[in-house]
């Protein structure tokens, strides 16, 4: 067995360590050390969990990548159509990792009933549409089936339900301009046969889901038009290196962009989470380092005699060193351990139980979603491990400058 490894355990394990004059900053750093570890965690786990959550919910109604012809202006209506017959549609067989295109088309329109009216984009899609998103969303009701003739189902928000004061099966009429401003607008019957809340107000309030062959009718183009293609990945993290591939293989008349450039300040502001994790994680680790240099140093100074007669009896600096870093470890690995433990606890409770609420209005979801990511809580524990042992070195450098003679002679 390690020399050193032997004094350190023997020191551990003795009856006069756990009542020492250290033994309360012992328990300080461990709890140091336990509380760091758990904030880190549900930091990383609470803030990845809200990017994914918000990124996932705008590419619901945005896709990925987006193609579409180039227009002079921002609006979310379709204009100029597009050709279905593409080489990228329905497969895009010339780049891996794209798991679905669809084609869709959008239309603006004024719900109006009895007693309100109430402005919404219309989002016509078809039999090729992925709903997979919208399996989550949905509260009430069914999804839509748009795969065969023109129906009237739609699925709208709950937000807009509430406002409206729909309910399932509701049907309601929605007016939609025509190109010349002196014929009247064109009305539609729909029916509501489902309801869903993707917690992001500013699209739920807007969008209503019905069938493309609607707005096709409604703008005279063919079954063959459509307003722009929406293109899913399987794996999100491949977005910038499929976008460049899908750019290089769509035409050049041809638009295409990313759900983080068309709604940039959305991702810019998700992006400065990353700041916040990495700046409480510093902090965190700082202050548990502090508390685990104040704990060494007391050790040192209580076992001032032993650090005296091991030098007498020939060992040196770096030995004697080695003990007490053994000793520290010990702390940081309990404090770890308790950590975890709690850390998972909180983050599993949140995870099944969702005991704490946000605001949808601000955070775009209604509870603090957790990612639990194992990779991540173990790289966490090994960089925080590493870090409090290296800023120890730095005080167990002290011992060096203990005289032998001196340090027997300590009371």
């Amino acid at each position: 067995m390690n020399f050193e490894f032997f004094i350190a355990k023997r020191i551990i394990d003795s009856k006069a360590y756990k009542s020492s004059v250290s033994a309360p900053i012992i328990k300080i750093g461990i709890a140091a050390i336990a509380i760091g570890i758990i904030v880190m965690m549900i930091t990383i786990a609470t803030g990845i969990g809200l990017q994914q959550k918000i990124r996932d919910k705008v590419s619901a109604f945005n896709g990925h990548i987006i193609i579409s012809n180039f227009e002079s202006n921002n609006s979310q209506e379709s204009g100029k159509p597009i050709s279905t017959q593409q080489d990228f549609y329905p497969n895009f067989k010339s780049v891996d990792g794209i798991k679905n295109v669809q084609a869709v088309a959008s239309k603006f329109g004024i719900i109006r009933t009895e007693t309100d009216f109430e402005a919404i984009i219309v989002k016509g899609v078809g039999g090729d549409y992925d709903w997979n998103y919208f399996k989550e969303f949905l509260v009430e009701g069914r999804l839509p089936d748009f795969s065969k003739d023109r129906n009237q189902d739609v699925l709208i928000s709950q937000e807009l339900a509430n406002k409206m004061q729909f309910k399932l099966g509701d049907k309601f009429t929605t007016f939609f301009r025509k190109d010349d401003p002196n014929k009247p607008p064109t009305p539609r019957r729909f029916t509501i046969v489902g309801i869903y809340n993707s917690g992001l107000k500013e699209f739920d309030e807007t969008y209503v889901i019905g069938d493309i062959k609607h707005i096709q009718h409604l703008n005279k183009w063919d079954a063959n038009q459509v307003g722009h293609f929406e293109v899913l990945l399987d794996d999100y993290n491949q977005l910038d290196a499929k976008f460049k591939a899908v750019f290089q293989n769509t035409p050049s008349l041809l638009q295409t962009v990313t759900v983080e450039q068309k709604h940039s300040s959305i991702f810019e502001w998700i992006s400065i989470f990353d700041k916040n994790i990495y700046g409480l994680i510093s902090i965190m680790i700082l202050v548990a380092g502090i508390n685990m240099i104040t704990a060494l140093l007391v050790l040192i100074l209580e076992r001032t005699k032993m650090i005296g007669i091991f030098k007498a009896l020939g060992s040196n600096n770096w030995s004697i060193r080695k003990v007490f870093l053994y000793n520290a470890s010990y702390i940081i690995l309990i404090g770890l351990f308790w950590g975890n433990l709690i850390g998972f606890l909180l983050l599993l409770t949140q995870k099944y139980f969702k005991l704490f609420p946000l605001d949808p209005s601000v955070y775009h979801v209604s509870e603090v979603p957790i990612d639990i990511n194992l990779g991540y809580i173990l790289a966490l524990n090994i960089g925080t491990f590493i870090l409090c042992l290296l800023m120890l070195l730095i005080p167990s450098y002290i011992i060096t400058k203990i005289s032998p003679v001196k340090a027997i002679r300590f009371e």
